[in-house]
């Protein structure tokens, strides 16, 4: 699925989208899983995000989430693009 960034500072709503936001502790991403019903946004303050110059990023290690009814999603974020492992 190819995602889609958000302005900095707005939150992800929808599956796909991220976003950079300034916190207290620096720069952190927030991404929404590309499943719908997994659940809203999620840190990436686990991971290293690397920014490429078209404003897309890339995500490592692999990026896994869980939703509050025991769905998953686990894969990858790589050029702005999500990719189910």
């Amino acid at each position: 699925m190819q995602g889609k960034r958000v302005a900095d500072g707005e939150w992800p709503e929808h599956p796909g989208e991220y976003s950079k936001h300034k916190t207290d502790r620096g720069i952190v991403w927030f991404a929404v899983c590309p499943l719908p019903f997994i659940g809203g946004p999620g840190s990436l303050a686990n991971h290293n995000v690397i920014e490429h110059e078209d404003g897309t990023i890339t995500v490592s290690p692999s990026i896994l989430i869980e939703g509050h009814r025991g769905d998953r999603w686990h894969g990858y974020l790589t050029r702005g693009i999500w990719q189910e492992c």
